[in-house]
């Protein structure tokens, strides 16, 4: 399976507060992460990279991915990401100058021409192929709560005062609920999971035309990241590709 990721500070920031990172299992699935904090700049980067890691190294212990089919890898998420909302929940109490912080997060488990999803937040994860750049993911965002209920149009949602307002994050409350998804690949499709750096700053059909591109993996989410520099670059942008992918030979 090939995969490139890739986090930038971007051009505005002091700190980078995005996190990402993607953990292989020998014979089994991959897991990407990608999650982007909030609650200050100590707070934010905490939280992304607490979460972050805490799943990644609960993934590497697993002993026996092959036994797991799709119904035990969503219970897993389910676990560990309950987990760590609670901890750093826990951590946010424990200390006044973390106090509010929180994450978004996207955690794929890819198999050969497949992926279950847990999202929470408003960062996103896209199925690109020849014909078009699919948003997989809902945002969990004050402007898609507009929208959904037909109070403000698309248009008037891109510039909206508060489009950058969460409504669901990892480590805010106590609890948390989850949003899953399982979506399959045809022959020749990438997915792209990224943080709202890019997804803000980059229209979806620009977006398509560089993954499909013939550029290797490697300058895909450079370029990504690079465009979304030139459009201004006012938040920290993190890229995951993955692909393309190929139907699984029996």
């Amino acid at each position: 399976m090939q995969y490139e990721f890739r986090t930038d500070i971007g051009k505005r920031r002091s700190v980078n507060e995005d996190s990402a990172a993607v953990y292989e299992l020998p014979g089994g699935p991959v897991l990407a992460i990608i999650a982007d904090g909030m609650g200050g700049h100590r707070g934010g980067e905490l939280a992304s990279t607490t979460a972050v890691q805490s799943i990644g190294e609960q993934f590497k212990s697993i002993e026996n991915p092959k036994a797991m089919d799709e119904k035990s890898w969503i219970s897993w998420l389910e676990d560990v990401i309950t987990q760590t909302n609670l901890e750093i929940f826990k951590m946010a109490e424990a200390d006044e100058q973390y106090k509010g912080m929180g994450t978004t997060l996207d955690a794929v488990i890819i198999f050969e021409s497949s992926c279950i999803i847990s999202h929470t937040g408003d960062s996103r994860v896209y199925r690109v192929d020849k014909n078009e750049l699919k948003q997989i993911t809902r945002d969990h965002s004050f402007v898609n709560a507009l929208l959904d209920s037909g109070e403000i149009t698309e248009e008037e949602a891109a510039s909206h005062p508060q489009r950058n307002w969460i409504m669901r994050a990892i480590g805010t409350e106590k609890t948390i609920e989850l949003d899953f998804y399982s979506i399959h690949f045809e022959d020749g499709a990438y997915l792209l999971i990224c943080t709202d750096g890019l997804s803000n700053k980059i229209e979806n059909e620009k977006m398509k035309e560089v993954v499909m591109s013939e550029l290797p993996l490697s300058q895909k989410t450079e370029q990504l990241i690079d465009l979304a520099n030139d459009m201004g670059g006012e938040d920290n942008i993190s890229v995951i590709l993955v692909g393309p992918f190929r139907s699984e030979v029996s």
